[in-house]
């Protein structure tokens, strides 16, 4: 028999239909407007929006609840600066293999191997996945769809930022294991991605994409 304590009744906020439509247009509309960019502004951001768009991440669903992420937030312009030159190292190595096709499905971004935003937005949010936690008598502790769970996370930590009215950018380098050492973080965590915060530059670029439509993405079945 289910024990009742470990349950808690459904806060659920039904609206109407026509409500409902519109809100979930509303929201599209919203996030239509998204862009990443790579050219940010060093104004300020105060940290209470960072803090609050963070814990929206980690409202995310996870496997088994787990929730198996560690959000660290990096402001230290010394540490933002070591985060850049260890990952234009790796990315001189990446854009100097000119056979890579990789490369080359790059280079309609006009992406390169400078990463000057690292430096200058004023937030860079870095995201481990945790592989397993260690409990108090120092036994492991299995966690479940980490990869699903913390890309859901991450997807939440977006929107949020978006919605708060500030740009980002999601960064991978090549290669991502100097954030531990950087970041002091432990084995059980593996970086999984940087996402670069702040104001866009007045003037700054982006490239002009176009979006797949709902046609080519969803088929009702």
């Amino acid at each position: 028999m289910e024990n009742k304590d470990s349950y808690s009744l459904l806060n659920f906020d039904e609206y109407p239909i026509t409500m409902m439509e519109k809100r979930s247009e509303e929201f599209y509309l919203e996030m239509k407007k998204r862009r990443s960019v790579r050219q940010f502004s060093d104004r300020p951001v105060p940290c209470k929006i960072i803090e609050n768009c963070v814990h929206t991440a980690g409202t995310s669903p996870s496997g088994a609840n787990m929730q198996p992420w560690t959000f660290i937030v990096v402001r230290d312009p010394q540490v933002k600066k070591q985060i850049r030159q260890e990952a234009e190292k790796s990315e001189r190595e990446f854009y100097s293999k000119k056979s890579s096709k990789w490369v080359e499905d790059l280079k309609p971004l006009k992406t390169n191997e400078n990463k000057p935003f690292l430096e200058m937005a004023p937030y860079l949010i870095v995201i481990f996945t945790q592989q397993y936690s260690i409990l108090p008598d120092g036994t492991k502790r299995n966690h479940y769809y980490v990869k699903e769970s913390v890309g859901i996370s991450t997807g939440m930590l977006i929107s949020a930022l978006h919605h708060a009215g500030l740009a980002c950018l999601t960064y991978t380098p090549s290669k991502m294991d100097f954030l531990n050492r950087v970041l002091s973080r432990p084995s059980n965590e593996k970086p999984f991605m940087i996402i670069v915060v702040g104001y866009p530059e007045r003037d700054g670029m982006i490239p002009k994409i176009e979006r797949k439509t709902l046609k080519e993405i969803v088929k009702f079945v």
